[in-house]
């Protein structure tokens, strides 16, 4: 049933500054569903208790419970593919064809200092918050500068992160690769006790590392508990690349060299057979499904219907495309209806659970993270939000999970937490200044792009508003390079 219209006193953020909070939302989004007249207990970062309101009220009279009426208490968004130093030219690949990355995000990201680095990831971070994402997979820049520039940003901002340190090796000497692989195990190493940061490896393409560096890379992964990255299958040029120089596709060549296991994402895999299929499935491998990545810029749209058949593992990733997780939900069932649904008479494509669970629990086990986050239970790490339900898109409310996909939106995003701490409160930071670093970005990021050698094919749609308008009024129209 819908919640409640309530008049209590509004929430404040210094209503969350203790260190143990006792919270008492209208619902709880757990394993069974969207529960109500339940409590719960965060304690350390950490979720401690989840139970019937009454029990864990009388079990901790030394607290004083927040009532939270008319709010849904969710895990955080797992964004499990993202590129958190491309923010700074988002909207340069719109109307853009396949392979952008060589084009614009290769030279952009090479044109960025440690400055620029720090600044990216810190509006990306703010964004993944704001949208509700409380985790995202950054896999790897290819910015000449450290990494500890992500890592601040995502600290300072409360996003948790998985960090990928880039492997590619082909093209340089034995050495270079030797050095490649000493500093990928100073990164695991380095990342590995952190509350925020957990390490990683990738390679941005197979067909740019060496097969040593593709199945070290992957081995030293499993070795440390951390996963392992790279995009697969995602562009039908990639494809026959790896077809014309291995006889193999991408996934197959993987598979070859020993790279796919369970300590394994691969971004995309949009463009697979059913034998690659039962090669993710039989390996363990999981899949970063990015929808809105596939109606942006894609050749086709990953069969995560069929995916979820097999048992395969899979998380939704936004790929960098707009940091909004209740519009990727929407566009994961979109995408399997009008890719697949409709041909097939599935009215229903997974239903609104499986794109939730695979955007919570699912994401956060795609991203080696699942002891640590992506569901409300204990011992977890307390990322979570509070989501208002007072609103007139849920009202009335019969099946909570579909209307969370189809109508839910980030506005309705009352708190975000990550290990138990406030970060946003109504879609602004509560400890830093955000005004301030976008600012900051407005000032700096004319003259990033401009340094930058990047190749845009279509022209911007202000440049083709003019050509249409003087296409009107009889003036020469010009190509857009000209």
């Amino acid at each position: 049933m819908s919640p409640t219209s309530y008049s209590a006193a509004p929430l404040a953020p210094a209503d969350f500054a203790a260190e143990t909070l006792l919270l008492l939302p209208e619902e709880v989004l757990l394993e069974e569903g969207c529960v109500r007249d339940q409590a719960v207990l965060v304690a350390d970062g950490r979720f401690a208790e989840i139970g019937d309101r009454r029990d864990l009220l009388a079990r901790h009279p030394e607290l004083a419970p927040i009532e939270l009426p008319g709010k849904l208490l969710m895990p955080g968004f797992v964004d499990t593919h993202h590129h958190l130093t491309q923010s700074l030219g988002k909207s340069l690949v719109f109307g853009e064809p396949s392979e952008i990355f060589k084009r614009i995000w290769v030279p952009l990201e090479g044109s960025l200092d440690e400055r620029l680095v720090r600044l990216s990831a810190r509006l990306a971070a703010l964004e993944a918050l704001r949208g509700g994402f409380t985790t995202a997979v950054d896999a790897g820049t290819r910015a000449a500068s450290e990494l500890d520039g992500i890592a601040d940003a995502a600290e300072e901002s409360g996003l948790r992160c998985v960090l990928g340190y880039i492997c590619n090796d082909l093209g340089g000497s034995r050495e270079d690769s030797e050095a490649i692989r000493r500093d990928a195990g100073r990164h695991l190493a380095r990342w590995a006790d952190h509350d925020l940061v957990h390490p990683s490896l990738a390679v941005s393409i197979p067909e740019v590392a060496s097969d040593a560096m593709l199945h070290d890379a992957s081995a030293l992964c499993a070795e440390h508990g951390a996963i392992f990255q790279t995009h697969v299958n995602e562009h039908l040029q990639a494809v026959e690349r790896s077809l014309v120089a291995r006889r193999q596709r991408p996934l197959e060549h993987l598979h070859a060299v020993g790279a796919l296991g369970p300590q394994t994402l691969v971004a995309h895999a949009t463009l697979v057979t059913p034998g690659e299929l039962n090669l993710l499935r039989d390996t363990g491998t999981a899949v970063a499904f990015n929808p809105v990545a596939s109606s942006w810029k894609g050749n086709a749209v990953a069969p995560a219907l069929h995916m979820a058949a097999q048992g395969i593992r899979f998380g939704l990733g936004s790929d960098g495309t707009r940091s909004d997780a209740f519009r990727l939900l929407d566009a994961a069932e979109t995408s399997q209806r009008l890719a697949f649904g409709l041909a097939s008479g599935d009215s229903s494509c997974g239903g609104g659970w499986l794109w939730l669970d695979h955007a919570t629990r699912g994401g956060a086990e795609a991203a080696g993270l699942g002891g640590v986050t992506g569901a409300i239970a204990p011992g977890l790490a307390a990322d979570f939000l509070l989501v208002d339900l007072d609103v007139p898109e849920m009202t009335p409310s019969w099946d909570r999970p579909w209307e969370l996909v189809r109508y839910a939106n980030r506005d309705q995003i009352e708190a975000v937490f990550t290990n138990g701490r406030l970060r946003l409160w109504q879609g602004w930071p509560v400890d830093w200044d955000a005004r301030a670093l976008l600012a900051e970005v407005r000032e700096a990021a004319g003259a990033a792009v401009a340094n930058a050698p990047i190749q845009r094919v279509h022209p911007s749609s202000t440049a083709h508003r003019a050509r249409v308008m003087a296409a009107r009024s009889g003036a020469e129209v010009r190509g857009p390079h000209e």
